[in-house]
């Protein structure tokens, strides 16, 4: 029997949508000093965006975004990695981005190390960390283990269990995708950060502009759960971290100590003062944990 082709979706509302959201990301790159594109590239049938900022000595990193997340919400991590290693940031497609944005019908997210399995070896010749932030952990996860790789940071990561169940995440989401902006925006990233520090200069959130952007021009999908056995390469003998923030109600650290340990042999790392988003709540820390491992 022959097999149906892939039906597809499109991760924005229209096509003015669309123009919306990867001209923001451009502007946000280009104004990233020393952020240079590479040539658009094909991996697994859809056309990625890879950016680089060259940096100190240290290995390489590849970063890899969470769900509605990109490189282009990731460029003040980006600046304060590069201090030590080069940082090469990947848009994953059928998420918003400058990448494809296609999204399959009914794929599982494994499917993403396909994707990554494909791009890793146009875009690097020597070994590279590689670095997975919620969504960008499952294409980690997923992908097949490669001497490319020379060891894994997955940040707040999405495929080694369900997420916790929240109402009150469940009904800021519905109020942001049911009418988007920026009070809709607030409330939905309270609900993924950790509290508010004192002081106005936490009064407003940095990706307060992008969600709102997002929510009015793209569609999204439920954060990915655990992955299928099959979906799960076999990263033994490679030395990998997993953190997550102290207040992610996502993925916390209780949830993810026993799947760590079981699936990765490795502990969890509990980044202090974090929710969800900890590479932009706490970017020091995700530093420390690239240059030290945890240890």
């Amino acid at each position: 029997m022959l097999s149906q082709a892939p039906v597809y979706a499109h991760v924005y509302r229209s096509r003015a949508g669309e123009v919306a959201v990867r001209s923001w990301c451009e502007m946000e790159l280009v104004g990233c000093p020393g952020m240079r594109p590479l040539p658009e590239l094909t991996a697994d049938g859809r056309s990625t965006r890879v950016h680089v900022l060259e940096g100190g000595s240290g290995t390489p990193v590849l970063v890899l975004s969470g769900a509605v997340l990109n490189s282009a919400t990731l460029t003040g991590f980006a600046r304060l990695v590069a201090e030590d290693r080069t940082v090469i940031l990947a848009d994953m497609p059928g998420q918003p981005g400058l990448s494809s944005s296609r999204r399959v019908f009914g794929q599982r997210p494994g499917s993403y190390g396909l994707w990554l399995d494909a791009l890793l070896p146009q875009i690097t010749d020597r070994p590279v960390i590689l670095m997975g932030h919620a969504l960008g952990a499952v294409a980690a996860l997923s992908s097949l283990p490669s001497p490319l790789v020379e060891r894994m940071l997955l940040v707040n990561p999405a495929g080694l269990a369900d997420p916790l169940f929240s109402l009150e995440r469940r009904i800021a989401t519905g109020a942001w995708r049911l009418s988007p902006s920026e009070r809709t925006s607030a409330r939905l990233l309270e609900t993924l950060c950790a509290p508010h520090r004192a002081g106005p200069e936490h009064d407003s959130h940095p990706l307060q502009e992008w969600m709102t952007l997002m929510g009015r021009h793209c569609r999204t999908v439920p954060v990915p759960g655990m992955l299928r056995g099959e979906e799960f390469s076999d990263w033994h003998g490679v030395p990998v971290t997993v953190a997550t923030g102290s207040h992610d109600r996502v993925f916390s650290p209780s949830l993810l100590h026993g799947a760590a340990r079981r699936l990765l042999d490795a502990n969890v790392h509990v980044i202090e003062g974090a929710g969800h988003l900890a590479p932009y709540e706490e970017p020091e820390r995700v530093r420390d944990l690239l240059n030290h491992g945890g240890d």
